[in-house]
């Protein structure tokens, strides 16, 4: 089967299954990934808490995890990355990295995440996203439709013609109470700068404390028009 043909199958998968599973639960949802993919499929993370990682392991205990390892992130990420290996001990954490490091882009180009963000993005986490996905069928988002405008549409499974693969976001129908709720009776890990009052963690340089009773990711490039990194579109 050529590369061409594998993408038509899954991309008509995709689009029926984005149908089929329109309503279906979180752990449904992924049990199908998990039945229709097999190995091929990653969870997506960017350590700001294990919610997706927990659902995930349920129903497969090794499952790969990718995480934008950026080279700006804040320390408690990082330290949240290395305890999610150690209270999930089977899985694999895949760290995407950027070709260049951080102090050769910096020589480079000087402060990008100040000067050009989306070109940042694009090195540091849309190129590393796009060549770990090459080695899968499908990839498992933590999108919510309450997360931005920008997402309130986002479907359980959908077609994603920018990676050439399926996209299943099992938890993407979940408020913030039944998201809140699910970390309060499982006991989820959770990155320390939540409780500090970092609601939407990025890279350390292009994120802040969202003022109270605002969108949750206006500390993400605040004072920019930016609302993405591009990841989702």
């Amino acid at each position: 089967m050529t590369t061409a043909t594998r993408k038509e199958d899954l991309k008509a998968l995709a689009e029926a299954a984005s149908a089929e599973l329109a309503e279906v639960s979180a752990h449904e949802a992924l049990e199908w990934t998990a039945r229709t993919f097999g190995d091929s499929w990653i969870v997506a993370s960017n350590m700001q808490d294990a919610v997706l990682i927990d659902v995930a392991v349920k129903v497969k205990s090794n499952v790969d995890i990718l995480f934008l390892e950026t080279g700006y992130h804040f320390a408690e990420t990082i330290g949240t990355r290395d305890a999610v290996a150690v209270v999930y001990p089977e899985v694999r954490i895949v760290n995407a990295e950027a070709e260049q490091s951080v102090a050769d882009q910096e020589a480079e180009f000087g402060l990008l995440n100040r000067t050009a963000p989306d070109r940042c993005c694009f090195l540091r986490k849309v190129v590393p996203l796009q060549k770990t996905l090459a080695n899968y069928d499908c990839w498992v988002t933590g999108v919510r439709r309450v997360d931005a405008p920008t997402r309130a549409n986002t479907p359980i499974v959908q077609w994603d013609d920018r990676n050439g693969l399926v996209k299943v976001n099992p938890i993407a129908a979940w408020s913030d109470e039944e998201f809140d709720s699910y970390i309060a009776e499982h006991g989820i890990l959770q990155n320390p700068l939540v409780s500090e009052g970092y609601l939407s963690i990025g890279c350390a340089p292009c994120t802040a404390k969202p003022l109270p009773g605002t969108d949750p990711r206006s500390g993400r490039w605040a004072g920019l028009a930016k609302t993405e990194c591009g990841l989702h579109g």
